[in-house]
C-alpha cells in the first residue's frame, strides 16, 4: 500500500513515523533541518521517547548540522546514551528515506511543508530496507569531537556551580542559529557567565580543557578579546603558593543586572 501525506515540519513526520513502533529508525540522507529535529526530539525530556535512530548522511551535511556547540553536544549525549548512531557513506546519497522493519517513506521538503510518500508493501519495504541497511553497515562512523551535554552539565556543576552552568546552557539555547550566536562561541559564553558569577579563570579554563571544550590557551585568548572590548575584567586573588589567581568580573556597567539572554545580546553589540 502507498500513501501520501503533507505535514508542516519534520518534527511531525518523525513523531508519526515512530508513534506505533519500537523499531530502530534508519534515516537516509536527512537535511540539516531533519537532523536538528531528530536531535531535539531525542534530547527533550518532554518529547515522547523515540527509538534508536541511525543516520546515514553525507559528511558535508552532518558537519553543517553540527556546527553549533550546543546541538553537537546534544548529539554527542545521544550517542553516549546509545540512542543515536551517525555514519557517512562512501558514495553520494540522492533520496531522503525513513526506513523501519515494515515501512519505507520517502521525504520531500518544500516551502509548504514536508511531503511523505510511504509504502508498507512487504516485498518493496523489505528490499529497500535491506539495501540501505547494508549501506549503513558499510558506512564510516562519524566522530563528534564535542563533549556530550550530559558530561558538560555534570562537570560544570561541580567545577564552577549550578547557576553558571544553567546560565551557560540558557544562553546557548537562546542564541543558537542567530546573529548573536555568530558573535559568541561556547568559550565566550562560558567566560561571560563566569564573569557574571565571579568565577576564577583558573577553575573555568581547567574545567573547559578537562571536558574537551577548548584548551586553556583558547580560553586565555578569548578572555583577552573580551577584556579589550571592556566586556570583562579580572581581579587578582592571592593564594598561599604561586602566582595570584584571576577572578573574572563583568567590565561594563551596562552588563550588570541583566538576564542571561540580555547579557549575551548586549555583549554581542559591544563586540561589533
Amino acid at each position: 500500500m502507498v500513501s501520501t501525506t503533507v505535514d508542516a515540519d519534520f518534527e511531525t513526520v518523525l513523531e508519526s513515523a515512530t508513534a506505533d513502533s519500537d523499531d530502530d529508525l534508519l534515516v537516509v540522507n536527512p537535511s540539516t533541518e531533519a537532523i536538528e529535529a531528530i536531535v531535539s526530539a531525542g534530547i527533550d525530556p518532554d518529547t515522547p521517547a523515540i527509538p534508536h535512530v541511525r543516520l546515514l548522511v553525507e559528511e558535508v551535511t552532518i558537519a553543517d548540522a553540527m556546527d553549533g556547540f550546543l546541538r553537537a553536544s546534544k548529539a554527542a549525549a545521544l550517542i553516549d546514551r546509545r540512542t543515536l548512531t551517525i555514519r557517512t557513506p562512501s558514495t553520494d546519497l540522492s533520496t531522503t528515506l525513513l526506513v523501519t522493519s515494515t515501512d519505507v517513506s520517502a521525504i520531500v521538503e518544500s516551502t509548504d511543508g514536508v511531503g511523505v510518500i510511504s509504502s508498507s508493501d512487504p516485498a518493496f519495504a523489505g528490499s529497500v530496507g535491506d539495501a540501505y541497511r547494508d549501506r549503513f553497515a558499510d558506512a564510516t562512523d562519524y566522530r563528534l569531537r564535542t563533549p556530550a551535554l550530559d558530561r558538560v552539565r555534570e562537570t560544570m556543576d561541580e567545577a564552577i556551580g549550578e547557576e553558571p552552568r544553567a546560565d551557560f546552557e540558557a544562553i546557548l539555547e537562546a542564541i543558537e542559529d542567530t546573529e548573536t550566536g555568530d558573535r559568541l562561541d561556547a568559550v565566550a559564553v562560558a567566560l561571560l557567565v563566569a564573569a557574571k558569577h565571579g568565577v576564577l579563570l583558573y577553575d573555568l579554563s581547567k574545567w573547559g580543557e578537562d571536558v574537551g571544550l577548548a584548551s586553556k590557551a583558547t580560553f586565555s585568548r578569548t578572555k583577552t578579546e573580551l577584556e579589550d572590548h571592556g566586556v570583562i575584567e579580572t581581579e587578582k586573588v592571592p593564594i598561599d603558593v604561586g602566582r595570584p589567581r584571576l577572578r573574572l568580573q563583568l567590565g561594563d556597567d551596562r552588563l550588570r543586572d541583566l538576564s542571561p539572554i540580555e547579557l549575551a545580546s548586549t555583549t554581542a553589540e559591544l563586540l561589533e
